[in-house]
């Protein structure tokens, strides 16, 4: 690690800091590459394509305040003090650097698979007390694989945009004829395949996150000083003369009734059999946990201020991708792409090919919900022309959603900012992961 890969992988970092612009403005090139697209190739006229573009702008609003939420409450849990607290514990678990790599590496993984808002953020806090308990882990190696979570399991998890729309009933999806009813995710998330492959992942990858130590006088180590320096979340303290309207905000009854009100309507709904995996049903239990496990509503009102700022991409892009969305399903764009994949596609090499789109377009427009909305329309369209069920295309694009993660910097800007690192510091060993991760996958859907 110490010659020709941290040489690329700053060569890489400089190229793209270099060459590729803000994810606004990659969506707002792609709307008018789309539009145009749209005149030259769909046939549809300039005005046409106007009024598809402002016809599908809001379309996706109700999906934009769903995604927003995975990352809200998300963020509102993990940095609950109950969380924080088993955090500490944990980082008391490894006893020796390689242990503390493969062990973030691990929970990375593991909390991603549940919430990847949550794990996200958890990952972050976890690097700098992992850092403070093992001073002699590589400090680059142990940044690294806290990001693990986002390139490796997040979408093939619980809380997995695409498998969780495919379960909403009403999803754009099914009022546009994509598909005739909502996909399960007894069919994608909870598959033998697919719950087969994220063990392999999460196992193979810790092995390989341990191995990847380098020996002690090549360790590159935290500075004390920039772990302590960063600010932790901290419940803001009861005032010492409470008024009675600060008595209420203070108290812990609040928000531990609203917390239990929220999981105790989802276990009525488990009873009864009616209760399904779906972005709503997933973000009302996280949410609802987070609520309650915040010890007052001044420490949850707190932490909501801070979960808000992640969620300004999702606001101001998920209606650029939705107008793309309508540019490409009012102008025929769908029937023309959908032909061009049949035209090198098979039933056994298709989930293949979709990896790769997948993974390739994640790099310039990551993220997995929005981007399915520009992919979904064709993708699934050719998939049933060959017969390749929807469930099997949709975790093909979400396998390669994750693992384009692994060499874009765009998520891992809040784990950045915690480790006061930048990306091109831990490039080199996440290009190492994105080929293990690649070549596993890849086997598996052509094998499949």
């Amino acid at each position: 690690m110490t010659g020709l890969l941290p040489r690329a992988a700053d060569a890489l970092a400089r190229i793209a800091a270099r060459w590729v612009p803000d994810s606004f403005s990659i969506a707002s090139l792609l709307t008018l590459v789309t539009f145009a697209l749209g005149l030259a190739v769909g046939g549809a006229s300039f005005e046409g394509c106007i009024r598809a573009w402002g016809g599908g702008v809001w379309s996706l609003l109700g999906f934009t305040m769903q995604i927003a939420l995975v990352i809200f409450s998300g963020y509102v849990l993990a940095v609950s003090p109950p969380v924080g607290r088993l955090l500490e514990a944990l980082a008391d678990l490894p006893r020796s650097p390689r242990q503390a790599v493969a062990f973030t590496a691990f929970l990375s993984m593991a909390l991603c698979w549940l919430n990847w808002g949550m794990g996200l953020i958890a990952s972050a806090v976890l690097v700098r007390v992992v850092a403070r308990r093992h001073p002699h882990a590589d400090y680059r190696l142990l940044v690294a694989v806290a990001y693990l979570g986002m390139g490796t399991t997040w979408h093939g998890g619980v809380s997995g945009s695409v498998p969780l729309l495919l379960a909403t009933p009403d999803s754009f999806m099914i009022r546009d004829g994509l598909l005739s009813e909502p996909i399960s995710m007894a069919q994608t998330v909870f598959t033998p395949l697919n719950l087969g492959l994220m063990a392999a992942v999460t196992l193979g990858l810790t092995g390989f996150a341990a191995l990847l130590h380098p020996p002690a006088d090549r360790t590159v180590r935290a500075d004390p000083a920039a772990l302590e320096s960063v600010s932790t979340f901290a419940p803001p303290p009861r005032p010492s003369a409470a008024t009675p309207a600060e008595r209420l905000i203070y108290t812990r009854w609040l928000t531990g009734a609203v917390g239990l009100l929220g999981l105790s309507y989802l276990l009525s709904e488990a009873r009864e059999g009616r209760l399904h995996f779906t972005l709503d049903t997933v973000n009302l239990m996280f949410l609802s946990l987070a609520v309650l496990l915040h010890p007052h509503a001044a420490s949850l009102l707190k932490a909501a201020e801070e979960a808000t700022r992640p969620l300004h991409g999702v606001v101001l892009q998920f209606p650029l991708y939705a107008g793309i969305y309508g540019i490409i399903k009012d102008t025929g764009l769908d029937d023309v792409i959908a032909g061009l994949f049949l035209s090198v596609a098979t039933a056994r090499s298709f989930p293949f090919i979709v990896f790769w789109y997948s993974a390739v377009l994640d790099y310039f427009v990551p993220s997995g919900g929005g981007k399915w909305a520009i992919e979904a329309l064709y993708v699934l369209k050719t998939g049933a022309q060959l017969g390749v069920p929807a469930a099997s295309v949709s975790m093909a694009y979400a396998y390669g959603d994750m693992a384009a993660n692994l060499i874009q910097p765009f998520w891992a800007i809040p784990l950045l900012g915690v480790a006061r690192l930048e990306f091109r510091d831990i490039l080199g060993y996440e290009i190492l992961m994105f080929l293990a991760y690649s070549t596993l996958i890849c086997a598996a859907l052509l094998l499949a």
